[in-house]
């Protein structure tokens, strides 16, 4: 089958198939279980109205159920278990968390993982929410918007290809196609370097992608939160004597700060589960090995399950609280 055809007919089946089903069960609700007629109409009536909210909600939470709860629950069992050749697991206990407590490689996703919660979250909304202010304050700041949250329309592994050839070396007698080694020859460098294999260096110039990515998330949201500072408090701190940094770090910066804190987090829950930027540009060799990377290549290269799933744990163990205390944050802010 044709693939457009093939999507044509996804498209139809799935909508298809969510519209027959909201309107056949609510007329199995109305029609049969809860008919609106008789002595007991409008007990009926209420009875159908409490069960209508659940028929919508079914496919949501079955969904979760499906592809959440049940992953979860499959990889916690997978993590103290160890298959055997041939078919069929036995119970191992921690035996694999403490093989992977045992790896370096293992401690070098977790050291990186770390360095990227330090730096990636604390660049992203500095650099977003500097660009919330200026952009707020030029008559082409929409324009300009709109030019730096383009790449959150870009795939994760589409960015890290693009930054890739920003990396890119070439032998001496070659022209660079990379930028950064065309500019580091422009200011006198000796020679072309491979960027991505400098350690330490290199994680930092992964790091830049996502940066580069997140900023444009951060400023969207920050400068909705900057838009509804009240102009009064503003306006007073001016006719005080206020110059424009003291009105940004003292007046509004102290008012959006919930909204800082909730943009910092929803980024660190991202940090925590970078896979696709390390896997396309350097698969977690030279020293930038991260856990989601790690996880993957002893999964599905080392066929190691038991393992995998204990670093999959891990990942999960460091990003629930965080997203526990965000979702805890955005219902007290919506009170």
């Amino acid at each position: 089958m044709h693939p457009a055809l093939q999507g044509l007919m996804t498209i139809f089946i799935g909508v298809g198939g969510c519209v027959g089903y909201f309107y056949f069960s609510n007329q199995l609700l109305d029609k049969v279980l809860f008919p609106p007629r008789g002595p007991n109409a409008g007990r009926n009536i209420n009875q159908a109205n409490m069960i209508r909210p659940w028929l919508f909600l079914a496919p949501a939470m079955i969904a979760l159920g499906l592809y959440l709860a049940y992953p979860v629950i499959e990889t916690i069992r997978l993590s103290v278990t160890e298959r055997i050749p041939g078919g069929g697991y036995k119970f191992v206990g921690l035996a694999n968390y403490t093989q992977m407590l045992g790896e370096p490689k293992f401690w070098e996703a977790l050291k990186n993982n770390f360095l990227w919660l330090i730096i990636v979250p604390a660049f992203s909304t500095a650099f977003g929410l500097l660009a919330a202010q200026l952009t707020d304050r030029i008559r082409w700041g929409n324009i300009a918007k709109s030019l730096i949250f383009m790449p959150m329309a870009i795939s994760f592994v589409g960015a890290a290809v693009i930054w890739k050839l920003v990396y890119d070396t070439r032998p001496v007698d070659q022209d660079q196609i990379g930028v950064l080694n065309a500019i580091y020859l422009a200011f006198g460098g000796d020679e072309p370097q491979q960027w991505l294999t400098i350690p330490l260096w290199n994680s930092f110039f992964l790091m830049a992608v996502l940066i580069w990515i997140q900023t444009g998330f951060a400023m969207v949201i920050l400068s909705a939160a900057l838009r509804g500072i009240p102009e009064e408090t503003i306006e007073a701190a001016i006719v005080d004597g206020a110059n424009p940094m003291q009105v940004f770090f003292k007046i509004k910066a102290p008012q959006i700060i919930p909204t800082i804190v909730v943009v910092w987090t929803t980024i660190t829950i991202v940090v925590l589960k970078v896979f696709d930027i390390v896997y396309a540009m350097t698969n977690g060799q030279w020293e930038t090995q991260v856990l989601a990377n790690y996880m993957y290549d002893k999964m599905f290269r080392a066929n190691d399950w038991g393992v995998g799933s204990a670093s999959a744990m891990v990942i999960m163990l460091l990003v629930t609280p965080i997203l526990v205390w965000n979702v805890y944050s955005a219902r007290k802010e919506m009170r």
